[in-house]
């Protein structure tokens, strides 16, 4: 690590060293041989004059990259692509005039970035999993503890701790899908040549259309893709980089919520993330016990939603077959947004694989609302003993008012049941309105929701992938 230079939080704080591989330099310029290759295999196979003697020379220097020789060439002529095909064939010297033959640069810099996302979506896919798999064990596990639930952040009807954890199991759950849609159906680019017309490929081929749209055929397979986009201008449609970073958006839109509800039921003191041993809150409050980790979260999450604006903008201002005003700004947006999304997703499986919670406090506070929550029941039970509805009804919206006033302006207890019991026209005993009070009565099907959506979509789903539910994750600083 220098100190004298900018280093990206990113890649020094934030992203693992798995997603950080992925979008290095030399994944990037290792598949480019490799796509050399498969362009150089396929033309051969479609009768082209290239030798075997010539594909095995490319091969033996796939990996081995001399980036001296490359980095030298760039200062002379200026053009990155040319460059590595220089270099390459200063290693290859039976190949070189065989290398990129008939292709142009997007060849190997587009087929390049689709192959890049793909495997960077698979990673997130795997962490998107771990992440579900954390949190339907607590779901399922919390499935049947009552708490106070929200509307608008104010005291509404009774959830459980369970089925809050499933809203946010689900937000992944509807990721997951989008993910799995993405890697199935994206396709690669292909060789289209400068403007997309193939015309070069059809010169080499001497006007054989069949042996063009072979020669994608045979690329796609070779680069394990399902095909190649039909048509392209010299690059494919920047709206792909679009659909991929809305994906990575709505990711970080579902871990913003989580932390959100994490950083709340915090200030509860219901809900913790986990909290070191030596873990410091505060320079100056020793005391406190900040959501730091959910704070990270929310604003990597920020970050990803900003940067999913830029690819739009791209797809919508480029110029017929292609302008190179996208290169800049893809080269920053498109693999910050993915290590962004990597981190956060780190940083959700730590919190969510050990979230403190603390049931004596979410009771304490349910105890406290749950006497409002009960009024209909109260009254339902005090006309069935005889009472008069209207009658009841008045008293205890009256009771009500009281009560919270005296909650909210003096500070003291609820003491709505005291005021109920004490009216000689409720027909009502204590241990009457005690039996009315007991919070399951008031969790309506949140266990089983829980239990049968876990079951029917998450738990099959983790099944079929469960050779992928082993990460671990380290958080940096």
């Amino acid at each position: 690590m220098s100190h004298q230079s900018y280093e990206s939080p990113l890649s020094g704080r934030y992203a693992s060293k798995e997603m950080q591989e992925i979008f290095s330099s030399d994944f990037k310029f290792k598949t480019w041989r490799k796509l050399w290759i498969a362009l150089a295999e396929s033309e051969k196979e479609l009768g082209l004059p290239i030798t075997e003697e010539q594909i095995q020379e490319l091969k033996t220097h796939a990996e081995d990259i001399n980036y001296d020789v490359a980095m030298a060439r760039e200062k002379e002529v200026r053009h990155d692509v040319m460059s590595h095909v220089y270099a390459y064939g200063v290693q290859c010297e039976k190949a070189k005039g065989i290398i990129h033959l008939g292709a142009t640069s997007c060849y190997v810099g587009d087929n390049t970035d689709l192959i890049t996302m793909r495997e960077g979506l698979k990673l997130l896919r795997k962490k998107l999993l771990n992440c579900m798999k954390v949190l339907a064990d607590f779901a399922m596990e919390y499935r049947g503890l009552p708490m106070l639930g929200y509307t608008h952040f104010q005291a509404a009807q009774t959830v459980t701790l369970g089925k809050r954890a499933s809203l946010w199991l689900h937000d992944l759950y509807l990721d997951f899908l989008d993910v799995e849609e993405c890697i199935s159906s994206l396709k690669l680019l292909g060789s289209k040549g400068t403007t997309g017309t193939q015309a070069s490929f059809l010169e080499l081929f001497e006007g054989d259309h069949e042996k063009c749209r072979e020669l994608d055929r045979k690329i796609a397979r070779k680069m394990n893709f399902p095909g190649v986009y039909p048509v392209s201008g010299q690059t494919y449609s920047r709206k792909i980089d679009s659909k991929i970073l809305a994906i990575l958006s709505g990711i970080a839109q579902s871990a913003h919520k989580f932390s959100n509800d994490i950083r709340l039921l915090q200030h509860l003191k219901e809900v913790e993330e986990p909290f070191e041993k030596k873990q410091i809150g505060s320079s100056a409050m020793a005391y406190k016990r900040n959501p730091m980790r959910c704070e990270r979260i929310a604003g990597l999450a920020n970050f990803v939603m900003a940067e999913s604006q830029n690819p739009p903008m791209t797809a919508a201002t480029q110029w017929f077959e292609r302008t190179l005003d996208d290169s800049a700004n893809k080269r920053l947006s498109v693999p910050h947004a993915f290590l962004a999304t990597d981190g956060l997703l780190d940083l959700y499986y730590n919190v969510a694989s050990a979230l403190v919670v603390y049931p004596k406090m979410i009771e304490k506070h349910l105890r406290e609302e749950l006497p409002f929550m009960a009024t209909e029941n109260i009254l339902m039970d005090g006309v069935k003993r005889g009472g008069d509805r209207q009658e009841l009804h008045e008293k205890i919206r009256s009771y009500s008012m009281e009560a919270g006033l005296r909650v909210k302006r003096d500070g003291l207890d609820n003491d709505l049941l005291q005021r109920i019991t004490e009216d000689p026209e409720f027909p009502l005993e204590k241990s009457d309105l005690e039996e009315l009070l007991i919070p399951e009565k008031y969790i309506g099907r949140c266990k089983e929701q829980v239990e049968d959506f876990i079951a029917t979509d998450i738990a099959p789903l983790l099944e079929k992938n469960k050779e992928l539910l082993n990460l671990s994750v380290e958080i940096k600083l």
